[in-house]
């Protein structure tokens, strides 16, 4: 069955980054801890269904607090999934982009892209890395390096990154083939990576302890006193973060 051949496929591929991953995870962790604590921004990008990685860790149960996504309509899938394809070729709304979420000096940047060849993920890395900011990378090693970039440089996103996490996924993102049928299909990139991101967010918990510092974390708002304990941060940070 093909629905068992994906999740498989998956739980292997899960295995395979815990073993190759996890000292690139703790080192995204640290970065991460050492960002807060220094009282600077921790910023998550992605386009497409990358997007939904960098929700993936803002606001939600068991989430780090203190996290910016950069969500901008038109590089998601709700208005237009095929423009935004079009969007994320364009390099020029790297630098108006910085700007409108004040990514500066001593800041982190996550920017999650499976391909990273795309001219504005190229270029929003290479424009905040000139900045200061640490940048770090969740994409497919294998995907990026079978193709050319798209950006004028001729790099890909994982030759700039300061970190590199790999999701290990193939090049075209899907996974499973078929008897009779040229395509493929099931992709693993948002699995694997979701996986990745929260074990680093668990991994942040521990530092911040580990340093003496109380971590700021989100309550689910279905348990008795969640609202309460989200109510103390919404109030703190509502200034500070977009779209609290």
């Amino acid at each position: 069955m093909k629905s068992q051949q994906y999740l498989t496929h998956v739980g292997e591929l899960l295995g395979q980054a815990a073993a190759s991953q996890l000292a690139t995870v703790n080192a995204f962790a640290r970065e991460i801890a050492n960002t807060l604590q220094a009282r600077r921004r921790v910023f998550l990008f992605g386009t497409g269904h990358s997007c939904l990685l960098a929700q993936e860790l803002f606001y939600r149960a068991g989430g780090l607090v203190r996290l910016q996504p950069i969500l901008e309509p038109e590089l998601m899938l709700h208005l237009s999934a095929s423009e935004s394809t079009q969007h994320e070729r364009n390099a020029d709304l790297a630098i108006p982009l910085l700007a409108k979420y004040g990514v500066a000096a001593g800041d982190l940047l996550l920017i999650i892209s499976n391909s990273g060849r795309n001219p504005l993920i190229v270029e929003l890395a290479l424009q905040a890395k000139s900045r200061g900011c640490t940048v770090v990378a969740l994409t497919s090693l294998q995907h990026s390096t079978s193709g050319s970039s798209r950006h004028t440089s001729g790099q890909r996103l994982c030759e700039i990154a300061h970190l590199v996490l790999d999701n290990l996924g193939t090049p075209g993102d899907a996974c499973v083939a078929y008897d009779g049928f040229a395509g493929m299909a099931a992709a693993t990139s948002t699995v694997i990576g979701a996986a990745l991101l929260q074990a680093a967010a668990a991994q942040v918990v521990q530092c911040l302890l580990n340093d003496g510092t109380e971590p700021e974390v989100f309550a689910s708002s279905n348990i008795d006193q969640g609202d309460a304990i989200n109510e103390a941060y919404l109030n703190k940070y509502r200034e500070e973060i977009l779209y609290l």
